[in-house]
């Protein structure tokens, strides 16, 4: 494990001085501090059920309705090739990015880079630990970028927690040098307004864009107050990262009053959550086109000028979509599925109380031309097996399988597992293929599960939050055609031409 540290200065935010790697021993021997991730990085902590939920849960196992505790079932068409267990990083663990023969593993306490040249054998390269909440992650060139969205003593590696209330407190961007992936280098650091909670690349040449995702204001948090109604845009030259900085704070949301103009949340829109902020963005650089998932509002952007997104069209659900979490265009550009992050992680939705359109997949076609074209709505898309109230289950991050003619998707569902499914009839989807886990347990609800699950280069990789990575292949007639596409980078919030 490597661990970076920082000059405890909270005013040179820019240039971050680097701390040699150190071994696993001289990491434990640096104190309580740096070796041990704050208790405010961890994610929700379990839940209590009811007597009721418990044996409810029980008897789904006994009667065969779900898998047992821990058991792992499959479709046909799904193989099981590996799983690497979590190691030195205790975390949770979160999204993943792509580079080669290499994949890049977030988890709120750092990052792991697996050597997946063998997909049935991943074998770890580096682990770093730096603790900063949900750490989204993604690559491009010799750069990896990271989110740090916890509020911290200052932009190192070894920071604690400290409170938003603390002007001094920071949170925001980190980057780091990956042009030797067993010595990961900390070489700059941006902090932006309330945090970075998620990110998304928009790459050129020169120059890499991101595009920062934060929200949850507060009139308390000096650095982060509301309104706080659009996105960070964030600079990063490519031979010079030392010098990124933020060149933009485009408003996606105008209004007037205090808080903006996106979705007012509750009591006007019951159960449906204020938008603040945006939770993530995903852009299709080809077609210069950005969907955003905004809390309470979906929209579709132009990114024609990257630090200029200009708004097309604007869309709410306020009878079934509580939280808009995350976006995926499909390879045409003519389809957007939004997820519904209902329970935010951690809830059991995956039941027969909620039902099949709520914490759910909707499907929206783009209707129209330039910049009049439109969201239109055509159906939602759920996992259709039972989940015991003991698993959170929900629709979370996901990517397209690519074939031509065809939109599949596969898709994470925390304790629900990973699918695979069909969205060419945007009316009528439907499940292909599926893996997943029984509960971790029966007697409480304990936040778990795949967190992403990407197709790359003939293989589905899933990053469990408890479990560890996961390798499986996809043997089915509308999927093998993908295995032809090979890329040498993925971050699926920067979807690329597959077909290009």
């Amino acid at each position: 494990m490597i661990l970076f540290g920082k000059s405890r200065s909270r005013r040179r935010r820019l240039h971050v001085a680097v701390a040699a790697g150190a071994l696993l021993a001289g990491l434990l021997a640096a104190g309580p501090a740096a070796a041990i991730p704050d208790p405010g990085d961890a994610p929700a902590p379990s839940k209590e059920v009811s007597r009721s939920d418990q044996a409810e849960a029980r008897r789904a196992i006994q009667n065969g309705d779900i898998p047992g505790q821990d058991e792992i079932v499959h479709s046909d068409n799904i193989r099981h090739l590996a799983n690497v267990p979590k190691d030195l990083l205790p975390g949770t663990n979160s999204d993943l990015a792509f580079q080669g023969r290499y994949a890049f593993a977030g988890n709120y306490d750092g990052f792991r880079i697996f050597d997946i040249s063998d997909p049935s054998k991943p074998k770890t390269v580096a682990q770093v630990l730096c603790p900063g909440s949900q750490n989204d992650i993604s690559v491009s060139g010799n750069l990896l970028f990271l989110s740090t969205d916890s509020s911290r003593s200052d932009s190192s590696c070894n920071s604690t927690t400290q409170p938003a209330t603390e002007k001094s407190s920071w949170e925001g961007m980190k980057v780091f040098d990956i042009s030797d992936k067993r010595n990961p280098r900390y070489v700059a650091a941006v902090e932006t307004a309330c945090g970075s909670h998620t990110h998304t690349l928009v790459p050129e040449r020169r120059n890499v864009y991101i595009y920062v995702s934060s929200y949850s204001p507060n009139a308390a948090y000096p650095d982060c107050r509301p309104p706080h109604d659009g996105i960070s845009v964030i600079k990063v030259p490519r031979h010079a990262p030392h010098k990124a900085a933020v060149v933009a704070f485009p408003v996606l949301f105008p209004g007037e009053g205090p808080d903006g103009g996106g979705n007012p949340g509750a009591p006007t829109n019951p159960g449906v959550s204020k938008t603040t902020g945006c939770h993530d963005i995903t852009v299709l650089p080809s077609k210069d086109l950005a969907a955003g998932a905004c809390m309470g509002d979906g929209i579709l952007f132009s990114i024609k000028n990257p630090e200029r997104p200009k708004v097309i069209d604007r869309v709410q659900d306020n009878v079934n979509f509580a939280f808009w979490h995350s976006a995926t265009f499909n390879q045409r550009a003519n389809k957007v599925v939004f997820t519904d992050e209902l329970g935010g992680g951690s809830g059991a939705t995956c039941n027969a109380e909620i039902g099949p359109n709520r914490g759910a997949d909707g499907i929206y076609d783009i209707a129209g031309k330039g910049d009049k074209r439109k969201l239109v709505f055509r159906s939602y898309f759920k996992i259709p097996r039972h989940q015991a109230d003991t698993e959170n289950c929900v629709a979370h991050n996901g990517s397209l399988i690519p074939v031509r003619g065809r939109d599949l998707m596969v898709q994470a569902w925390y304790q629900g597992g990973i699918s695979v499914w069909d969205f060419t009839n945007s009316a009528k989807p439907k499940e292909i293929a599926y893996f997943e886990r029984g509960p971790l347990t029966t007697d409480r609800l304990v936040t778990a599960g795949s967190w992403s699950a990407y197709y790359y280069n003939g293989h589905i990789y899933s990053n469990d939050m408890a479990k560890g990575l996961d390798v499986l292949k996809i043997d089915d007639r509308r999927t093998d055609p993908a295995r032809r596409i090979h890329l040498r980078e993925l971050n699926v919030q920067t979807q690329p031409d597959y077909f290009d």
